[in-house]
């Protein structure tokens, strides 16, 4: 059988597994995402169980994990009635007595327990009252296959309330895979290079596999799971690095070969600040790119307020000196008209034309910016996802900026690239400090540089935890600061009170605001997702103006406005905010010279996780750190979103804990890139086949040499 064949019986749906059928199918595929023999394959157990060690009952102990025990099973009876009903059994052994307790499931098992039959009970026992107990027991007679001889170590599977009442319980699923690995035996090709086995010690594919499911030792499970992660990890960064290699060698891009009048012009006139050392570094690495002539592809990286939209407008004006036209694209409306308002004002004396496009443009308008790009009058184009569409076409687009990189997917980013007669350079920017492992998972086709430190003058804010018990003391505060003359954000999770959720409501806290801060003394701003375009403009601007003193909102102001006068940021329960959500909030304020505050506002109960994240904001402005908290408090799906689940849909590796996993997998990726570029080698043809398999959509094997 050819390795095809091999591969393709993987692909067996679910049904035709013995002890599955067209119901229990049905059920794997809603509940588990589990459709063919594969899935099963690597649906991997989540913990192991030791079933080579017997308890006796007289040493069963209080928060004991799990026990198994050999004894003797009498006095069956049922209590209760309808929904209260329960069974009982009492277990005995030479050191004592025990009560077994079921809460369902006891029709078929009430006739099924045999006096003066040795039984073995495995189950977590639990004190109640002075006795111990075991709820829903797992029992099985004692025969001479009951006590496992193939593993000690028993796997434990997720599992769902739906799947145990048809059977598919941790142990039923565990019967499933036992049933197919005889079958898939003979069917699993090998998928790593020789060379790296016999370098790396690690087992074959088919030994992996079988002793993920079924270790027969502690030491088998631990070269199992350091197989597979590797394995997932390579396999991650060969696709990655492929594309990289594929720009470099394939993509030409346009060359940038002068800086004239409107970058010098930019630099030398409009600047009213000097750039940071960090902004020099990486304007020179993008200037590098840009004389390539291979298109530039690179993660532009920097804390909240380093002076990333500075950089960027000058990528692109390196562009518009060499007669080509840029765009930058936002994720959201409200970030794309911030940007078009601070570029318009950056380049209002250099003749420079800037459009907006966003969903909500108006029709005429629209034709006429579209027009304007596609003849070539229209310099530079800033917008949403609208500038994806395809009717949107440029006479000459030499460079793209997109702002927050991970709110799009990656198709999203490349069908820029089509907008040309060759690929633009591309840009990408975050102000979420991303996790190195993340970032080389994420992004490990980029080239990344990042700007560390902040513009001179900048003070480092100064953020406090404060309960719901002390909002007297912190309006006392905010008071102080408003006599200096500063101004205040006050931020709110959520517009409307939740029933669902215990949080602080806008409107109510707007009221509340102007109360403890009446005119004519005071005046209050108020914004939120909800207002119209033009509502939330005018507030807005009364706040950047200074005709109000504080801005009641909710995360909408996240990203984008820019107050130096700003001191001071409240957030409003806080603990339900994500750690990268709370800083970025902290970076709405600290953006002139004056000392600015954070305070996190919370309730007095805490869980802790929510504890953690906000010691983390007091102890630390470090974006990077904080970001790396946020990974092993929320996991990569929850920081990412949905966009990248593709890539963070990991079986086995855990980015929390497997970076040197992940740096090694990255290197001997590397390597075999550099030996043999198209994997044409023999022995890398089931690499190939491999990566063909993980990545179908992506595989544009003859644009390499």
């Amino acid at each position: 059988m050819t390795d095809t064949g091999r591969q393709d019986y993987l692909d067996t749906p679910i049904e035709f597994l013995k002890g599955v059928g067209p119901k229990r199918a049905e059920l794997l595929r809603k509940e588990l995402d589990i459709h063919s023999f594969r899935d099963l394959l690597t649906f991997f157990p989540f913990r192991y169980i030791d079933r080579s060690r017997f308890y006796t009952i007289g040493e069963v102990r209080d928060q004991m994990p799990y026990v198994q025990i050999r004894g003797k099973i009498s006095d069956v009876r049922l209590h209760g009635k309808h929904r209260t009903t329960r069974m009982t059994a009492t277990l005995s052994d030479s050191t004592g007595q025990m009560e077994l307790v079921w809460f369902r499931g006891f029709k078929w098992l009430k006739d099924r327990f045999k006096t003066g039959v040795e039984y073995i009970v495995f189950g977590k026992p639990a004190l109640f009252g002075k006795r111990f107990n075991i709820a829903h027991p797992e029992v099985e007679p004692v025969t001479p296959g009951a006590i496992s001889q193939d593993s000690a170590m028993h796997p434990v599977y997720n599992s769902t309330e739906k799947l145990g009442s048809m059977g598919l319980d941790s142990r039923g699923i565990a019967k499933l895979v036992k049933n197919l690995l005889p079958l898939v035996k003979d069917h699993l090709a090998e998928t790593l290079p020789s060379g790296i086995l016999s370098s790396l010690r690690l087992p074959s594919r088919e030994e992996a596999l079988f002793h993920i499911h079924f270790p027969a030792d502690d030491r088998m499970l631990k070269r199992a799971i350091a197989r597979l992660k590797f394995e997932e990890l390579f396999f991650i960064q060969l696709n990655l690095l492929r594309h990289k290699l594929i720009r470099n060698e394939k993509s030409k891009s346009h060359i940038f070969p002068g800086l004239d009048e409107y970058f010098n012009g930019f630099y030398r006139k409009k600047l009213s600040f000097e750039l940071t050392a960090a902004q020099k570094r990486v304007l020179k690495e993008i200037r590098g790119d840009t004389l390539s002539g291979k298109q530039m592809n690179r993660l532009l990286q920097g804390d909240v307020g380093s002076g990333k939209t500075v950089v960027a407008v000058m990528s692109m004006l390196m562009a518009l000196d060499n007669g080509f036209q840029a765009c930058l694209m936002a994720p959201t409306e409200i970030l794309a008209f911030q940007h078009f308002e601070s570029v318009t004002a950056m380049l209002s004396e250099l003749g420079i034309r800037v459009g907006l496009l966003t969903g909500s443009t108006k029709q005429a308008d629209r034709r006429k910016l579209l027009s304007d790009a596609a003849d070539g009058s229209l310099h530079l184009l800033i917008g949403t996802h609208a500038l994806l569409e395809d009717m949107v076409q440029f006479k000459a687009l030499g460079m793209v900026v997109i702002d927050e990189q991970h709110r799009f997917g990656v198709a999203q980013r490349a069908r820029l690239w089509s907008k040309g007669s060759m690929p633009p350079h591309v840009l990408v920017m975050t102000a979420t400090p991303i996790p190195r492992t993340l970032a080389m998972t994420l992004y490990g086709d980029l080239d990344v540089s990042v700007i560390d430190e902040l513009p001179p003058g900048r003070k480092p804010i100064r953020t406090m935890h404060q309960y719901d018990r002390s909002r007297l003391k912190v309006f006392g505060f905010i008071r102080q600061e408003i006599a200096k003359g500063r101004q205040v954000y006050v931020v709110y999770p959520l517009i409307r009170e939740s029933e669902k959720l215990d949080l602080k409501d806008l409107n109510d806290g707007y009221e509340s605001i102007v109360r403890e801060f009446p005119p004519p003394g005071y005046a209050v701003s108020i914004v939120h997702g909800k207002m119209k375009p033009a509502d939330k403009d005018y507030e807005m601007q009364r706040f950047v103006s200074g005709q109000t003193q504080i801005m009641v909102a909710t995360t909408v102001i996240e990203v984008g406005i820019d107050v130096p006068n700003a001191s001071v940021m409240v957030i409003e329960s806080a603990e339900r905010f994500g750690l990268s959500q709370l800083h970025q909030l902290r970076g709405r304020v600290g953006r002139g010279a004056d000392q600015s505050f954070c305070i996190l506002m919370s309730k007095d109960e805490l869980s802790a996780d929510a504890r953690k994240r906000l010691g983390v904001m007091v102890e630390t402005n470090d974006g990077f750190r904080i970001a790396e908290t946020d990974l092993q408090l929320r996991g990569p799906g929850d920081l990412q979103g949905t966009q990248q689940s593709g890539i963070l849909d990991l079986k086995i590796a855990d980015l929390t804990k497997d970076e040197q996993v992940l740096k090694y997998a990255r290197r001997q990726a590397m390597d075999l890139l550099k030996k043999d570029p198209g994997l044409s080698f023999r022995e890398h043809r089931m690499v190939r086949r491999q990566l063909e398999r993980l990545f179908p959509r992506q595989l544009f094997w003859s644009r390499i040499s």
